[in-house]
């Protein structure tokens, strides 16, 4: 029931509402305040008793019913001050009073002979020492008078043989942990069963309690790792306490150890983990390698160490003295690096904070960098070396030469001057860094090798050096055995020949270019190709799937592979169009770009051109028509090409393009309307030099493209023979398909009378492709 309608009790509500009203009333719990206020609002109602005893409860107000003290009689009225009072306890005073309940319900089960209840009643007590060592309070004498009883009381015990087995198994587990506890405290033991006191010895063992409480707490933390309902970031709190606390290098390094992935732990399920967790587990890091760079002549933190099951035994020395602890440096900055990649495929690419958190590469780049120092000192093994240099160089392949510059000044200006690289020098220049980087990986196994090859692919690539990208490619033969591979591996490979295409394109190659581009640039799964997004109308995308998509800033430009490969095309299609008029066996070397521009052709109204495929085709039909200067303008006017860093140098190199295509276009298409055709007029039309215009007609001569020769008398292209008219090709071509389809009618004829003259003779049989061959009979 409501409280605003139990404020209105009234008498006549029978004895059923007052039931649910005093037992909705007891159940509730007030908070500090309430309580505050109901006892003021008691006081005064004593006070006004005398006056107002016969106005009944409606006088005592809506508050009187919500009270305890509403239940007590007439009798209990004058002890409800000392009833109401409450004692407030400092934690201490709790956790010490929590302590010795446990230690009674110790001795109980003691007398009783209960190991089982000993060994629970003794882990809570083990957990409350753990608090007060977290709090610097100092363990109490009961403890250890309590610790000394229960070892005499194992001590005293004779017939073990005679209990169960869960009581055996619990006295064993009893008996061990006292063990332990008494050889931590056995100087207070021994000074207590000598008949002194305690406390006498415990300014002697403080340091080792608080070296003990640090590895018990680190203890209590494993055990309860990956375990449900547990608060981790009240653990991170506590290690971070510990931090402080910890003095030796061994007792630093167990307490980052344990906490770097326990920040790892809490995003676990989250999307991405939170900036404020990632910038802390960053400086966690960071602080790892001080204390390990620091002590590195006496601790080193290797992945090929021998695990101890204690977690506060520290390993011995070798014959170095170096002490050599379980563990991955390495690792903990892949996961890093794996936390900053999942936070940016989250992020809106387009939003400020995106800008923001790419910032934090460069300490993702930096601390890769101090790793790899560190493994070149310390690992044993290749493999761990060859991880981070691999991570590092999935950091800067994609980059240009200036980015990686400043990415490696920003790395090593927080490292030692005195600290250098093996593998790749401080000083060396980004492609210098880049050759050293994958001659390691080169010496791995075949996923790093495949790696390392098309990343120095994609670096060459991007960098303008085709000729060395392309050499690579055909050496490696990766393409024969791609479809193996992983699906990263894969879409590192598509990334790489798009790469490479674009620079054949900038490089002004444009055959080669349109080659490499073609199959991914036609393919409707293009996105899914190169790692930028899953399958359309997949049901079956995972997790998994979606974190092996790439960030957006590593994204290769769809729009301007478009481009790229649709300009290439133009180039190489509208002379090949006008070149078919002596040739009645099309050749195509784009199909899906002449399906484009036929089914441009079929409109009816074509309005000025909007998008990066419009302005190709409106620049190819101006091309047709023999108007370069038209169709450059269209060509400049696609915004996509100020992505290139070169895009001036781009336009001009399209614009002498344009002008040799142009002017191969009208000698196709003129021909057969010219005898001879002046080379200075066709220098002047498209702005070439004559000797330009000789070496562009003198190709096509030596190609068989023209029956021309050059007069160097009248400076002029003659024409020779007699080229195919529109009407002649048109005739020839429909004699070879007359003949093809009277050369097959005669086969399939022949077949069916085979047919026949078997199925007169009472055989079964049946001919193959049967429904065609009937029709055409």
């Amino acid at each position: 029931m409501s409280r605003f309608f139990a404020a209105g009790y009234d008498s006549e509500s029978g004895s059923s509402s007052e039931e649910d009203l005093l037992t909705s009333s007891s159940e509730e719990e007030l908070s500090s305040s309430e309580e505050e206020q109901s006892l003021e609002s008691d006081s005064e109602f004593d006070d006004a008793d005398d006056s107002s005893e016969d106005d009944g409860p409606s006088a005592l107000g809506p508050a009187y019913f919500l009270k305890k003290a509403f239940l007590k009689t007439d009798a209990s009225d004058s002890d409800s001050d000392d009833e109401g009072r409450k004692v407030v306890k400092s934690s201490k005073e709790k956790l010490m009073d929590e302590m010795r309940d446990c230690i009674a319900l110790i001795d109980a089960a003691k007398a009783a002979g209960d190991w089982v209840k000993i060994v629970a009643d003794f882990d809570k007590l083990g957990r409350a020492l753990t608090k007060a060592q977290q709090q610097s309070i100092a363990t109490p004498a009961f403890y250890v008078e309590a610790l000394a009883a229960l070892d005499d009381a194992i001590a005293a015990q004779t017939d073990v043989k005679k209990m169960s087995a869960s009581e055996s198994r619990a006295y064993n587990t009893v008996r061990q942990r006292v063990k332990k506890q008494v050889r931590e405290f056995q100087a207070r033991v021994d000074a207590f069963r000598a008949g002194g006191d305690a406390e006498e010895a415990a300014p002697v063992v403080r340091a080792v309690a608080a070296s003990s409480g640090i590895f018990a707490t680190l203890q209590t933390i494993a055990e309860t790792r990956g375990k449900k309902n547990v608060d981790r970031f009240q653990q991170i709190q506590e290690l971070e306490d510990l931090a402080q606390l910890a003095k030796t290098p061994f007792e630093q390094i167990s307490v980052y150890l344990m906490m770097i992935p326990i920040r790892f732990d809490v995003s676990a399920n989250a999307a991405y983990m939170s900036l404020e967790q990632w910038m802390a587990a960053e400086a966690d890091i960071n602080a790892l390698f001080d204390v390990l760079e620091t002590n590195a002549a006496t601790v080193a933190l290797l992945e090929t160490a021998e695990a101890t099951d204690n977690l506060e035994t520290e390993p011995l020395p070798n014959a170095a003295g170096v002490k050599e602890i379980l563990g991955s440096a390495g690792g903990f900055v892949e996961r890093l690096d794996d936390e900053l990649a999942r936070s940016l495929q989250s992020i809106d690419s387009h939003a400020a904070e995106y800008s923001d958190r790419l910032k934090d590469e460069a300490r993702v780049y930096a601390l890769l960098v101090r790793a790899q120092l560190y493994a070149e000192a310390t690992a044993r093994t290749s493999e761990q070396l060859a991880r981070l240099v691999l991570r590092r160089l999935d950091h800067i392949y994609y980059k240009p030469v200036s980015l990686i510059a400043a990415a490696e000044a920003q790395a090593w200006s927080g490292i030692p001057e005195a600290q250098n690289s093996t593998v790749a020098p401080r000083v060396a220049d980004a492609d210098t860094l880049v050759d050293a980087l994958c001659s390691l990986l080169y010496t791995q196994n075949s996923v790093f090798r495949k790696r390392a090859m098309l990343s120095h692919i994609y670096y060459y690539a991007k960098n303008n050096q085709y000729y060395k990208a392309r050499d690579m490619f055909l050496l490696s033969h990766l393409q024969a055995t791609i479809h193996t591979s992983e699906p990263q591996v894969q879409v590192l490979f598509n990334r790489a020949l798009v790469q490479l295409g674009l620079c054949a394109f900038r490089a002004g190659l444009i055959a080669e270019s349109q080659q490499v581009l073609q199959e991914i640039a036609t393919s409707p799964r293009s996105k899914e190709l190169l790692g930028q997004g899953t399958a359309k109308f997949s049901q079956t995308t995972t997790a998994a799937d979606k974190q092996r998509l790439l960030p957006y800033h590593m994204h290769t430009n769809l729009e301007l592979l478009e481009a790229a490969f649709m300009t290439g095309s133009m180039l190489l299609e509208i002379p090949q169009i006008a070149a078919q008029a002596s040739d009645y066996k099309r050749k195509t070397a784009s199909k899906s770009f002449r399906r484009s521009l036929e089914f441009y052709d079929r409109q009816y109204f074509t309005g000025p051109p909007e998008n990066t495929r419009d302005h190709v085709l409106h620049a190819a039909k101006a091309l047709q028509a023999g108007d370069w200067k038209k169709a450059h303008e269209f060509l400049c006017a696609i915004k996509i090409w100020n992505l290139f860093p070169d895009a001036e140098e781009l336009k001009a190199m399209m614009r002498t393009k344009l002008q040799v295509e142009g002017l191969r276009t009208y000698v196709f298409t003129f021909r057969t309307l010219y005898s001879k055709l002046s080379i200075a007029h066709l220098a002047a039309v498209f702005e070439l030099s004559s000797e330009e215009v000789c070496a562009v007609v003198s190709k096509m001569v030596f190609n068989d493209e023209i029956a021309a020769t050059l007069s160097q008398q009248t400076d002029s292209i003659v024409f020779q023979g007699r080229e195919l008219t529109k009407l002649q090709e048109m005739t020839l071509t429909l004699t070879e398909k007359i003949g093809q389809l009277s050369e097959r009618n005669e086969r399939l004829a022949a077949g069916g009378h085979q047919a026949q003259s078997a199925f007169q003779k009472g055989k079964n049989y049946t001919p193959a492709g049967d429904k065609s061959r009937r029709q055409v009979v």
